[in-house]
């Protein structure tokens, strides 16, 4: 007599059952064209908020896929940067305000430089890889440039970021915390000068908050030398190789590379930074 087909019942994993039309980081990422590095970043800075999973794996739904579109169109077509993405889509920058010089200084002075320079506002954008709206939005206190952005217009400009704020151009050996100046943006990062008037080298400390970095990539000439005193730090060169930096790591690179970088952590970092010429 045969037997009943007993099967026993597949044992739980504890892994949940995959939703429907739910998709993996890594889906998302490859249907993009994206790194999850990027949908990371992303997330940090409050552009996208994702499904977690009971296993508290991203997922993401068809409506916040075509969000990720409208983002990934806004950086790569509109040439926006993470504070003129938010602003785009209706969300508030994170950050505390630009130190240094109030936003209507920075603005003014970047139209003024512009104008010096003899260019309109769509060759200027075109030179520094932004878009035109963004560049005009910038100068009229509307928008507020990344770290990118700013490196970008100063090379366009033919100056450095320092000639964009009210920045002491005395030389001084001895910097004392007290006296120290410092650039806050309003993407989170806060870069304090550690040299005045050196000409050959430039030391800063940057305070990157969570999540925040240089909005973009940049390049330029000379080499950079990076410290990381607490925290973390993603570095991207030439969008081909990553580097993750944590407390106590050191690294060099040539800044001739395309580069951007971010904190990645929940934490602040704080980076000792040295360019070579000055670039700041």
């Amino acid at each position: 007599m045969r037997m009943p087909d007993r099967r026993r019942s597949p044992k739980r994993s504890g892994l949940s059952t995959p939703r429907i039309g739910l998709l993996t980081v890594g889906e998302t990422a490859r249907i993009l064209g994206i790194s999850p590095s990027t949908l990371r970043l992303w997330e940090n800075v409050g552009l996208v908020t994702p499904t977690r999973s009971d296993g508290r794996y991203r997922l993401y739904g068809p409506e916040l896929l075509e969000a990720l579109k409208r983002i990934k169109y806004l950086r790569d077509v509109k040439r926006l940067n993470l504070p003129g993405i938010r602003q785009a889509l209706g969300k508030t920058p994170v950050g505390k305000p630009l130190g240094g010089g109030r936003p209507t200084e920075l603005g003014g002075r970047l139209r003024r430089l512009r104008k010096k320079s003899g260019l309109g506002v769509v060759e200027a954008a075109r030179r520094a890889k932004i878009s035109a709206g963004f560049l005009s939005a910038i100068e009229l206190s509307r928008a507020n440039p990344s770290v990118a952005t700013l490196q970008r217009l100063a090379a366009t400009y033919g100056k450095t970021v320092l000639d964009f704020y009210a920045m002491p151009k005395l030389s001084s050996r001895l910097v004392q915390p007290r006296d120290r100046r410092a650039i806050q943006t309003q993407s989170g990062v806060r870069m304090e000068l550690l040299s005045i008037g050196a000409k050959q080298l430039e030391s800063m400390l940057f305070r990157v908050e969570p999540g925040a970095g240089s909005g973009g990539a940049y390049s330029h000439q000379g080499e950079e030398f990076i410290y990381v005193v607490s925290g973390m730090l993603e570095l991207w060169l030439d969008e081909a190789k990553c580097y993750t930096l944590r407390e106590g790591d050191s690294f060099w690179f040539e800044s001739t590379a395309g580069h951007r970088w971010f904190n990645p952590s929940n934490e602040e970092s704080v980076l000792f930074w040295v360019n070579t010429p000055p670039t700041f």
